[in-house]
């Protein structure tokens, strides 16, 4: 197989990891661009993809019935049609693929069959980490692993050739999340919906905390050594007393204070020792008013040294966070060139949809950030920002604020529906905050935006890839009618103190039901409602933008309005964008260079997760989806399948 003379240009500077023609890891390589150097598939033949086999997640007389740990930070909620959907990403190492599944098992199949060749089922119940595993080379006395969590905070390690616990690691395999430090004598939960990261020797874990109450577990990310399961590094997500920016927590609201926690994904520029730890949002996060102050490190992206954990510099995307604007995606390790130089740099992209392009040495921006003045709020005891930091480059990758003339036209039924939502509810943004004895619109909602899917990115030609969806939410708070506090409610337009002065008023999603008993909800802005975008970031500019999706039950010629969704991009060196995520239950390649969009296929379920691809042991290049249905808008669990596609009849 030929290389271009671009790939060869480029190709010399990677590690070789990311030249696998494997995906070794979540990213593909420990930086997570999402590039992969294989060339097989091109725009000119993508359209002769076939399917060439596929692996049922569910065990053979399985009907399991029972709580999953969710795709929002591990919300518990229940089984439709006796399984949960996956957003399992697979990894292939030596020809053996790893994944978890929705039944409380981590199975190894054959890359170039589907067949399960092993199977290990997490002991006392409990789901293993929703997204995926981590895989360990092996070092010295330690034979390669695979590593991941579970939604109930247990770290595992098995042998990747065999599935045997490690007994070296941890307590005969098995390390405990939940220690007194992390619990702090308080209920609540710190489990891994997201594969930890292995740095050399190191185990690097988040968690996933609670929303509510606002005291509970930390939001600590933690490296613990491979072959023991010994802690080595704790780095505290919250400074305490005495620490460095303490005082961006009003009085002692950072006592106990659980969220800011790193429920997504980890990366680590393995060259330089350094860790990116993509911090989410402070419990509760509707309502800052017992947290007056910026509230590092909530919503920021942090570098510290992976050996040690030692503190190295910040960037917070949104100060006092009440929109639940987590930083989760993957920050991806990447180059810019501008003006004569390269700059190692980190994209950094939260649910608000937008993109920071930083030095991932320094934490500098490259194209620049200014702090404009936003919206406050009127709730008494509330207390936001003035300013929020907006990049000068590249533009808004998600709609931030919604006006009346915005409302859907698709047809004069959601026309008609959708003026009466909007009527006396506060419109505006961005930063809209919460509104205060009545509704209000905020855009990019609780689900963003851009939510864990992130970027993928070509080192070829410089486009960074992103998926996002334009879903607005329905929010409101009032003084609560009663002192007594209430339980918490499910509803995301509730997130406050269930003991506070105030009370949600209600909300949800800015959308309206499907005709004809479609589960694909009507968004009530004028679409597109899901976006592809190639940010080119040698320049902080678009270099494409196309919708990603279709809602079926529109008429036709209407269909191409974008869907929202989960799950994130791959793109390869063939010059292949490959995408699932939408709620339409399609699998994607488009061209990188045009955005033209060159392969679809149908499948059994929405594919709620990021792809991945590799060459079999028989030399194909195969590329794979997970595909089961579910996601945010509540469709119906259809499917429990990892589906591998190759070329028919080779090239």
């Amino acid at each position: 197989m030929k290389l271009s003379l671009s790939f060869l240009a480029f190709g010399c500077a990677l590690s070789a990891q990311v030249l696998s023609k494997e995906w070794p890891t979540y990213g593909h390589d420990s930086g997570a661009m999402r590039f992969s150097p294989l060339t097989e598939m091109t725009p000119a033949n993508v359209g002769k993809l076939k399917q060439a086999w596929v692996y049922h997640m569910k065990p053979a007389g399985v009907n399991a019935v029972g709580p999953r740990s969710g795709d929002v930070e591990g919300a518990a909620r229940p089984r439709v049609g006796g399984f949960g959907p996956s957003t399992v990403t697979p990894l292939v190492v030596d020809g053996m693929m790893y994944l978890t599944t929705p039944y409380g098992r981590v199975v190894a199949v054959d890359s170039t069959t589907g067949k399960e060749v092993w199977a290990f089922a997490l002991p006392g119940g409990g789901g293993a980490s929703t997204r995926g595993v981590e895989y360990f080379a092996g070092e010295g006395k330690t034979p390669p692993q695979i590593v991941f969590g579970s939604g109930d905070g247990r770290l595992f390690s098995i042998d990747a050739k065999t599935g045997k616990p490690n007994l070296s690691f941890g307590d005969n395999g098995i390390v405990k999340l939940n220690t007194e430090e992390i619990m702090r004598g308080l209920p609540g939960r710190n489990g891994l919906t997201t594969p930890p990261t292995v740095y050399k020797n190191l185990v690097i874990t988040g968690g996933t905390t609670q929303e509510n109450p606002p005291q509970g577990p930390a939001g600590d990310v933690r490296a613990w050594d491979m072959h023991t399961g010994k802690l080595v590094w704790t780095f505290h997500s919250i400074p305490g007393e005495g620490e460095k920016f303490n005082d961006t927590w009003a009085k002692d609201s950072w006592r106990d204070r659980t969220g800011v926690n790193v429920w997504g994904f980890i990366t680590v520029d393995a060259a330089r020792g350094i860790v990116y730890m993509p911090f989410g949002a402070p419990s509760v996060d509707q309502y800052g008013g017992d947290r007056h102050g910026d509230n590092l490190f909530s919503t920021s992206l942090v570098a510290a040294d992976a050996k040690t954990g030692k503190y190295l510099w910040h960037f917070q995307i949104t100060h006092h966070d009440i929109w639940d604007a987590d930083l989760t995606a993957a920050p991806a390790l990447l180059d810019v060139k501008r003006g004569g130089k390269t700059i190692p740099a980190v994209a950094a992209i939260s649910k608000v949809g937008l993109l920071f392009l930083l030095d991932r040495v320094t934490g500098k921006p490259i194209y620049g950030v200014e702090e404009r003045p936003v919206q406050q709020s009127v709730v008494p005891q509330e207390k936001t920002s003035k300013t929020q930091p907006f990049p000068l480059k590249p533009p808004p990758l998600s709609r931030m604020s919604i006006k009346a003339e915005d409302v859907n036209t698709v047809t004069p039924e959601f026309e008609a529906a959708c003026k009466a939502m909007i009527k006396d509810v506060e419109l505006g943004g961005p930063y809209l905050p919460v509104s205060y004895n009545k509704l209000g619109v905020r855009f990019p909602g609780n689900h963003g935006g851009v939510n864990w899917g992130g970027v993928s990115f070509s080192p070829q030609l410089g486009y960074l890839f992103v998926n996002s969806s334009e879903l607005g939410q329905v929010t409101g708070i009032k003084e609560r009618a009663s002192t007594e506090g209430r339980a918490m409610g499910r509803g995301v337009g509730n997130r406050v103190h269930p003991e506070g002065p105030y009370e949600g008023i209600g909300g949800g999603r800015f959308s309206l039901p499907g005709k004809d008993g479609s589960t694909q909800q009507i968004p009530c802005q004028q679409p597109p409602w899901g976006l592809l975008t190639a940010v080119n970031v040698n320049t902080g500019e678009f270099a494409w933008r196309v919708p990603l999706g279709v809602t079926d039950s529109l008429p036709e010629g209407q269909q191409k309005t974008g869907r929202p969704g989960n799950g994130g991009t791959i793109v390869t060196a063939g010059g292949l964008v490959f995408v699932g995520a939408t709620d339409d239950a399609r699998f994607r390649a488009f061209d990188a260079k045009t955005g033209k969009e060159l392969w679809s296929t149908k499948l059994g379920g929405a594919a709620q997760a990021t792809p991945m691809t590799y060459q079999g042991k028989d030399g194909r290049q195969y590329v794979v989806i997970t595909s089961t249905g579910g996601g945010f808008f509540n469709n119906p669990v259809t499917d429990d399948s990892i589906v591998a596609f190759a070329l028919e009849g080779g090239k």
